[in-house]
């Protein structure tokens, strides 16, 4: 329960610095995690990016702002970020509908973007089956790709970076090197872990984490800690595979498929 009550203080930082820069860093020390974690957990349980629920938020008040009629188009873009006129603008009707020099206008109709609330909802129709083992430190080979903070840009770097693999034949020769579970060069400390198995595609992998943050971790008594989610698939074909998610207590997720 107390991460789910620590994310809500991150929303909390959120709505106070709504005028200023975001610390993504600040987000995730809130939530004892790291930035990058913090996002991938939001974008999970709301549903939606980090950077995108920020930007709705200062949209919605941009427009109660506007309506209030006291200040300029200019200021109010500067006063949220936005230090193009013409940026603001295209924002603005990209998510109203309406250019904001027209709130001035009555009867105007736009969008209210309200603060995220985290709580636990009762799910878990389908089950899932997991256990818990301790296991030693253990070594992974494979490749890496540097990511962006910006959680959402990785969508387009990740994937790339597989198809790369994929064609140029990596995947098959790391397979081919795998000697012991969890096969896949990156230090792993001992730990005891909770593990998820499931089949499917990259995209069930996904499907079986949100469940695991958004149904299983908020009872679990588990939280997240500040270290790198892993894939390390077990054979060549991803599309096809059996896969395992591994949950560290004091969290970090590991996932390889076989």
């Amino acid at each position: 329960m107390e991460w789910v009550e620590r994310l809500d203080q991150s929303m909390n930082y959120i709505e106070e610095h709504l005028t200023e820069e975001i610390d993504y860093e600040q987000l995730g020390r809130i939530a004892c995690c790291s930035a990058y974690r913090y996002q991938r957990m939001f974008t999970y349980m709301a549903g939606i990016t980090l950077a995108e629920y920020i930007r709705r938020r200062k949209l919605s008040l941009a427009a109660v702002d506007l309506q209030g009629g006291k200040e300029r188009v200019i200021d109010i873009a500067e006063k949220y970020g936005y230090h193009s006129p013409t940026a603001f603008n295209r924002a603005f009707q990209s998510f109203h509908g309406v250019a904001p020099s027209s709130m001035k206008d009555e009867g105007v109709s736009v969008k209210s973007f309200s603060p995220i609330v985290f709580k636990i909802a009762v799910k878990g129709a389908t089950e899932m089956n997991y256990r818990i083992e301790t296991k030693e430190a253990f070594r992974i080979i494979g490749v890496s790709a540097p990511l962006d903070k910006e959680i959402e840009n990785n969508f387009m770097v990740v994937p790339k970076m597989w198809q790369e693999a994929s064609v140029n034949g990596t995947i098959q020769k790391l397979a081919g090197m795998m000697n012991t579970p969890p096969m896949g060069l990156l230090g792993v400390s001992a730990s005891t872990w909770a593990i998820f198995s499931g089949t499917g595609t990259n995209q069930s992998i996904q499907e079986l984490e949100q469940r695991i943050i958004g149904e299983w971790l908020p009872s679990s008594g588990y939280e997240y800690a500040s270290a790198p989610d892993i894939e390390v698939y077990l054979n060549p074909d991803p599309q096809n595979s059996q896969y395992e998610v591994l949950l560290q207590q004091k969290l970090c997720l590991i996932m390889y498929l076989r």
